[in-house]
């Protein structure tokens, strides 16, 4: 089952995509797609509706952030092999962890703004995660059994802000549209493998990344389990995983984003997003 917010930013509507790839309108039977949307039991019932008794939506929509209200969005930092490679950096010995604010949280096709006195905006097609069922102290062994499902992520960061501007990453990975999700949510079971993922961004046309979640040097299991001792982890709760080689800031020489630059990421089974670059908005 594929679910997404389809609508005007903060007033998205909940809605699923059928067979045909028509979004349909889920609006009478849920509020919205959140953290008590995508329990198990609350998905169930969604897979009891059948898509064509639903309204259909124009496909001109915008398309927004396929969960809503999230808790917590973590993310995941060198977590591909090649990727520590070309920055450079040993792989760590446990998950890197850090927060983005949930404020930087946009549609799949929304506009990326570049943040005001921003030299080094870079991007990070990532596969993320969102968590079904409360997830405390949880083993590998059990933690693919707390996921809802799975989405694409873009970890834009402002590698400046970064890693210069002192104290931890959320200072770099946090501005306003930071953090494209969608354009769907893809349910776990139609998720054979997270483990056997292509993934890719172009930048204006040219291919960036073109890597897979082979690579992962956590596995998805491993970095849920590890969350898990450290805090608990709620429905609706948002996980980037980290991202392949290609990222602006590996490049030689150096390529971040610009104002008119536009981004196209893809996760095998999980569609598609389109952004454009603009200037921070006030």
């Amino acid at each position: 089952m594929k679910l997404l917010r389809f609508g005007e930013l903060g007033a998205e509507k909940p809605g699923l995509v059928d067979d045909d790839g028509q979004i349909r309108d889920l609006s009478a039977h849920v509020d919205d797609i959140t953290g008590t949307t995508v329990t198990p039991e609350a998905l169930d019932r969604l897979r009891a509706i059948d898509p064509t008794s639903l309204p259909r939506v124009d496909p001109d929509t915008r398309i927004g952030a396929c969960v809503g209200s999230v808790g917590k969005l973590i993310a995941i930092g060198l977590n591909y092999a090649d990727h520590a490679a070309e920055a450079n950096m040993a792989l760590p010995e446990e998950p890197i962890v850090f927060f983005k604010a949930t404020s930087s949280i946009c549609g799949p096709n929304d506009s990326i703004e570049i943040p005001r006195g921003s030299t080094k905006t870079d991007w990070e097609v990532e596969l993320g995660v969102v968590i079904g069922t409360r997830a405390k102290y949880v083993s590998e062994t059990d933690a693919l059994s707390h996921v809802a499902g799975y989405c694409i992520v873009n970890d834009v960061s402002e590698r400046d802000f970064q890693l210069h501007r002192s104290g931890q990453w959320v200072k770099g990975k946090s501005h306003d549209t930071f953090a494209p999700m969608g354009p769907w949510l893809v349910t776990a079971d139609k998720v054979a493998d997270p483990q056997n993922l292509a993934m890719s961004l172009s930048v204006n046309g040219q291919t960036m990344q073109d890597g897979s979640t082979r690579t992962m040097h956590f596995s998805v299991a491993t970095v849920i389990s590890h969350l898990s001792q450290f805090m608990t982890l709620h429905p609706g709760d948002v996980i980037a995983t980290g991202t392949p080689p290609g990222v602006g800031m590996g490049q030689k020489p150096q390529v971040y984003l610009g104002e008119g630059d536009s981004m196209v990421l893809s996760i095998e089974g999980l569609g598609e997003q389109l952004q454009t670059c603009i200037a921070a908005l006030g």
